[in-house]
């Protein structure tokens, strides 16, 4: 039996980001206070996909949470999302009133497009929070593949996104870089992470 091949090799990872060792993004994840609490309500199927970014914006995010959809664990802590100032960062629903306060929690869904609309179709709490609704994202942002939905980003792009309309540019220019670093590392290193 031939020995298999090197390209094919599974590649171990870091635990905590979930790249690849030699891409490993862990002493570049910057420490973003924001007064907007986030929460990461992550399907269950992202957790393990090397592709997931919901996992490192909340190791970048001090304020934040998060919570597994599909899981016995997580259903316990949905109460979360009934809290007053609650917001959903999705891009079509019922806008916030125009005098509304800001979000006190923005609740971002860490999942394909088709889970995360049936997400906001099965969880009923979902499905009366004022949405945030990003713009499209501009032709210049880093990707690592085209979006299926013309509003689709990476979930580290998206609170970026998030963060900087809600707080600033300055506050989200951490995520925005570390969201853009991810993409370069991957690119540099070809299909294999």
């Amino acid at each position: 039996m031939r020995a298999v091949s090197s390209r094919l090799a599974i590649r171990p990872r870091c635990s905590r980001c979930n790249l690849a060792l030699h891409l490993c993004l862990c002493d570049e994840i910057p420490q973003v206070h924001t007064r907007t609490r986030i929460l990461l309500l992550q399907h269950v199927m992202e957790i393990a996909k090397k592709s997931n970014t919901g996992g490192v914006a909340a190791l970048a995010l001090v304020n934040s949470k998060r919570l597994i959809h599909g899981s016995l664990s997580g259903s316990a802590e949905l109460e979360l999302l009934s809290e007053p100032g609650t917001w959903l960062l999705y891009p079509d629903g019922p806008p916030p009133r125009p005098d509304a306060p800001p979000p006190r929690q923005l609740v971002v869904l860490d999942a394909s497009w088709s889970q995360a609309r049936r997400m906001t179709q099965r969880v009923a709490a979902l499905r009366t929070l004022p949405r945030l609704a990003l713009p499209p994202p501009e032709p210049g942002l880093l990707r690592l593949r085209e979006p299926s939905h013309p509003s689709g980003m990476s979930t580290l792009d998206a609170v970026a996104r998030a963060v900087a309309a809600l707080e600033g540019a300055e506050v989200a220019m951490p995520l925005a870089r570390l969201a853009a670093l991810r993409v370069q590392r991957i690119a540099e290193c070809g299909t294999l992470y």
